[in-house]
């Protein structure tokens, strides 16, 4: 058997592993030794980090409410009690947006107020143009209401901030905006806007102030608005641009003047009126002395080209039981008369069509046939047909015009003779040419009655195209706006009273009623007997032939197209009516058989006649009396 050796290899190997297994296990206890204290570190870094956090944040909310509470404090000593709401998350400047298919309204939390009001459906001075219309933009109107505090400070809402409040009632928006003085007392603005509406409903209303506001019977709301020029010529534009309102029930304008200023009784409506669009603010309850005043803005339209006016108002209303309490309005569209008046308020008198009846042929006639018309053809064919319809209704005073002219044209010979044999006694000779007169059964006014008839249609028209709306934008051959002159050249010099361009329709216009008055006058001098002591008429109608036309040349010029293109074909069609009266219906030979017809059969005077006889019999009575005193 044999001896075993003692092997000196593997006890050091041995001995090597336990040694690598000894610093195997004091690395690892090393690791969580490290492991653990990190842990702790961690943990206690968290904590730290939890308790400086929460040291910030109460430091923070402390800060804060220190802050909030020096900013009231100050805040207080120049809003007082409406300090309140400057502390709000709606204390900036920030807006909230109320929007139909119509209007686009912007409104501002700083003074509660319409900051932007943009019409969707209407471009501003051209139909091409990208920019739609602002009555209201970039701070070109102001509304507030001014109060006094019990502690003698006067506050404009204009400076402070309201709160916003947007909801919806069926298809109704409605935003209340609050100025708060306290969670529970407020001033409150509140629009409520339908769907296709221009009108607003805008309430105003305080609740809770009577410990806040002085004891005061009224506050002023102050309204202002500088309007935008929207069209093509600012000078036509601002001759039709006015402050309206209704007072005790009866709607009147401010003036034309430079600046015009009133004080006004129980007014129930304020309108600010462009050409063609308006801003109006009425009130359910009528407000006494109420200030208004409208500044032209327009001084050189080469310069003056952003604003027409500057309109202002201030409407003192009353607290009752020491608050206030007002249903209100507020219109901000289109000056459309149909639009207008079917708001059942009143308001479509700011359009002006006229007074008296000049207005009822507008509103009766003028308004619902061109309406019509308007609704399935294009504007200018409208136009012209409606100018036939009217001229084709007026033919037979048109007739009788013509026909009592041709009547005293056959009688001038005989008149002249009477003249002529009672030269020296113009009672006489003016007794002798009635006899003549009611033997040929002739009545010396007929001709001109029709024409004093036609006169109240040819004004109607000149009230009823400018102010139609329909006619804004729509073009017709070369005019690109009916509305608006139908410029055809570009002058490079301006022509005090005709302008700085060439309208072509105002020409035309001018021709015709050239060769109407060519024609009419003709038969006017040789129907009128020559009168002793009076001017010339044949000069005068000689010089009116050619004044007439010049005068429609210059004035028209700067008018919309519209008016002088019905004007172009009225005279048209009074001339082609003529032609044709004068070739078949008009026979002087038969009209002077007539006449001597009529001489030999006996006459009943009329109670006219009977009046007329007896009056210059009465007068030559005096005559004689007269005489035989000397």
């Amino acid at each position: 058997m044999e001896e075993k050796k003692f092997d000196l290899n593997s006890i050091i190997g041995f001995a090597l592993i336990f040694v690598i297994i000894l610093w195997m296990m004091y690395n690892n206890r090393e690791s969580e030794v490290k492991q653990q204290k990190k842990a702790t570190t961690e943990k206690a870094i968290e904590a730290k980090v939890k308790q400086e956090a929460t040291k910030d944040v109460a430091k923070t909310i402390t800060d804060t409410t220190v802050a909030d509470s020096v900013k009231i404090q100050k805040l207080k000593g120049t809003l007082g009690s409406f300090a309140y709401s400057a502390t709000l998350p709606s204390a900036k400047d920030d807006f909230t947006v109320l929007e139909n298919e119509v209007i686009k309204l912007k409104i501002a939390n700083k003074g509660g107020f319409i900051a932007e009001a943009i019409l969707k459906d209407f471009k501003k001075i051209d139909k091409n143009s990208k920019e739609l219309v602002a009555l209201i933009q970039n701070k070109n109107a102001n509304f507030n209401l001014q109060f006094q505090t019990k502690d003698n400070r006067v506050l404009n809402t204009k400076d402070l901030f309201f709160e916003p409040s947007l909801s919806k009632v069926g298809s109704n928006q409605i935003l209340s905006m609050k100025l708060k003085s306290g969670e529970n007392s407020f001033l409150e603005y509140k629009y409520v806007l339908k769907p296709n509406e221009y009108m607003l409903d805008f309430d105003l209303k305080t609740q809770g102030l009577t410990s806040v506001l002085n004891n005061q019977e009224t506050a002023d709301l102050q309204w202002d608005l500088k309007t935008y020029r929207n069209e093509k010529s600012i000078s036509y534009e601002n001759r039709y641009a006015e402050l309206y309102y209704e007072n005790d029930g009866k709607v009147d304008y401010a003036g034309l003047g430079k600046q015009e200023d009133d004080i006004l009784e129980k007014v129930t409506f304020i309108a600010y009126k462009q050409h063609f669009f308006s801003s109006i603010l009425l009130s359910q309850t009528p407000v006494e002395n109420v200030k208004i005043s409208s500044t032209d803005l327009v001084n050189d339209e080469k310069i003056d080209t952003v604003f027409t006016k500057n309109f202002k108002s201030t409407l003192p209303l009353a607290f009752k039981n020491g608050e206030l309490d007002y249903e209100m309005n507020w219109y901000l569209g289109p000056t459309d008369y149909k639009v207008l008046n079917d708001y059942d308020k009143n308001i479509e008198e700011i359009v002006p069509l006229g007074w008296g009846i000049f207005g009822w042929i507008n509103i009766f006639i003028f308004v619902p046939l061109f309406g019509f018309l308007s609704s399935f053809m294009g504007l200018g064919i409208a136009i012209i047909v409606f100018t036939i319809l009217i001229k084709i209704a007026m033919s037979p005073i048109t007739f009788k015009s013509f026909l009592s002219q041709a009547k005293m044209k056959v009688l001038r010979p005989e008149i002249a003779e009477i003249g002529e044999k009672f030269a020296k006694d113009p009672m006489k000779k003016q007794q002798e040419t009635m006899k003549l007169y009611s033997k040929a059964g002739v009545n010396p006014m007929a001709g001109c009655i029709p024409a004093l008839i036609q006169i109240p249609f040819m004004y109607a028209s000149f009230q009823f195209f400018p102010s139609a709306f329909e006619l804004r934008q729509k073009g017709f051959l070369w005019a690109d706006d009916l509305s608006s002159f139908d410029e055809i050249y570009k002058l490079p010099f301006h022509i005090p009273v005709y302008g700085d361009h060439i309208s072509l329709f105002p020409i035309l216009a001018s021709i015709a009623i050239f060769f109407y008055m060519k024609m009419t006058s003709g038969d006017q001098m040789m129907a009128q007997p020559p009168q002793e002591g009076m001017p010339d008429m044949a000069k005068i109608m000689k010089i009116m032939i050619y004044l007439s036309p010049i005068m429609m040349l210059l004035f028209f010029n700067n008018y919309g197209s519209g008016l002088s293109l019905y004007n172009f074909i009225s005279n048209l069609i009074t001339i082609g009516i003529m032609i044709v009266i004068k070739r078949y219906f008009i026979d002087s030979d038969k009209i002077h058989a007539q006449i001597e017809e009529n001489k030999t059969k006996p006459k009943t005077e009329s109670k006219f006649q009977r009046k007329m006889r007896e009056m210059m019999e009465q007068a030559e009575a005096q005559k004689q009396i007269q005489k035989k005193k000397k």
